[in-house]
């Protein structure tokens, strides 16, 4: 079963105003981190990126539980004190309107946490060979903004630098909105 699918089936166990709550912040998710990989957890929605979790909902009677671990929850402490809590966790009341635009700032919030997190582990130049990134590190080049800088001459020039690395750095820059100097 597609993950999806298991996601779409814990909403609709749910009574039909509990199911426009989650649909709703689902949604609210899926918008802020379109990237996002969506499973159940915990025997609850999750949303991952990078491997990490970045927020879990659940139904219940009267609330929907919203976890946003313990990061997420501390950076919005004060919006999210007028709401009852747990330890890593708030219940958004059903009988009031779900706060989707605090919801996104919170899922914003965790995708970047989780992408510094990626680039502390993983450095400026992910998928690119151990002996390329040397390369770049051995001439002081520890910045997609530093090697913007350069031309692809240039770079093929380091040693331990393989032209297969150009075309993972080209797509590097280009995400990035930049591109080798020419």
């Amino acid at each position: 079963m597609e993950r999806m699918d298991r996601v779409d089936e814990y909403i609709k166990s749910f009574p039909p105003n509990v199911q426009q709550a989650l649909s709703q912040i689902r949604a609210t998710i899926k918008k802020k981190a379109p990237q996002a990989i969506e499973s159940i957890s915990y025997g609850m929605p999750v949303y991952k990126t990078n491997g990490k979790p970045l927020v879990y909902f659940a139904g219940f009677k009267q609330h929907i539980g919203f976890y946003a671990t313990p990061t997420g929850h501390e950076a919005f402490a004060g919006e999210l004190s007028k709401y009852k809590q747990g330890k890593g966790s708030v219940q958004f009341p059903l009988d009031q309107p779900m706060p989707l635009e605090l919801i996104e700032r919170i899922v914003a919030f965790r995708v970047e946490e989780n992408e510094k997190e990626r680039m502390a582990k993983e450095g400026s130049f992910p998928g690119l060979s151990a002996p390329a990134k040397r390369a770049l590190e051995n001439n002081g080049i520890t910045t997609l903004e530093q090697l913007s800088r350069l031309t692809e001459k240039e770079v093929l020039s380091f040693h331990g630098m393989g032209k297969s690395s150009i075309p993972k750095l080209n797509a590097l820059l280009k995400q990035a909105g930049l591109a080798f100097n020419k």
